[in-house]
């Protein structure tokens, strides 16, 4: 999930920007919307082993470097249940999981999941750095209960709201095969349709990867 957002004009996307660069030697990678890799349903974690670790480590990497508040492992072409987060500690709202994780940030959790949703829903903009350019209104829960493991083997479980809360649900969606524009409004989903495939279309020549 992107950590800047744009207002909610639904920007024509552009393909001419670097979006999808070829090098020779790649820092950072992530897999965008066409990739096979983010329909997959992730596999659990049953051991944080070193390779785990240098996974979050470059996950974070490649967060940082796209500027994101949230990573899903098939978003680096990973199909894992290990996701990372560094979400904005002003962004605070109150719940009892924003107290408990927003000062660990950035954190790198294994096996998350939401057990519970709030009834309330509310709509804000998200984009996401599988499908660079496009910007939309989504309407999600207004919290959840977030359950996890931390990679030192700390279990949780909190109600989470805010940005936090949403940028949760925008991650585990890549954990069982979701992209944000799948959760769009149908009216919404019809205006970016175009920019979508042409996104999908861009992403064939590097084999849906876009470097930095």
């Amino acid at each position: 999930m992107l950590r800047q957002f744009r207002n909610l004009q639904l920007p024509l996307l552009r393909l001419n920007n670097g979006m999808f660069l070829k090098k020779q030697k790649e820092s950072s990678v992530v897999y965008t919307v066409g990739a096979a890799v983010l329909k997959k349903i992730a596999e659990p974690i049953a051991v944080v082993t070193p390779e785990i670790r240098q996974l979050a480590k470059e996950m974070m990497q490649a967060m940082r470097y796209f500027n994101g508040i949230g990573l899903a492992a098939p978003q680096y072409g990973k199909s894992l249940r290990l996701v990372v987060f560094d979400v904005p500690a002003e962004r605070n709202t109150g719940t009892p999981g924003e107290a408990f994780l927003l000062p660990k940030m950035p954190l790198a959790v294994i096996n998350p999941e939401i057990v519970m949703r709030s009834s309330n829903l509310v709509e804000g903009e998200e984009g996401c750095l599988s499908v660079p350019g496009i910007y939309a209104p989504v309407v999600r829960p207004e919290t959840v209960v977030f359950r996890a493991q931390t990679l030192e083997g700390e279990f949780f479980e909190y109600e989470c709201g805010g940005l936090l809360a949403r940028c949760i649900q925008h991650e585990l969606d890549h954990l069982d095969g979701f992209l944000f524009t799948d959760r769009l409004a149908p009216d919404v989903e019809r205006r970016v349709r175009g920019d979508i495939n042409r996104l999908k279309s861009a992403g064939q020549s590097c084999n849906y990867r876009r470097f930095k």
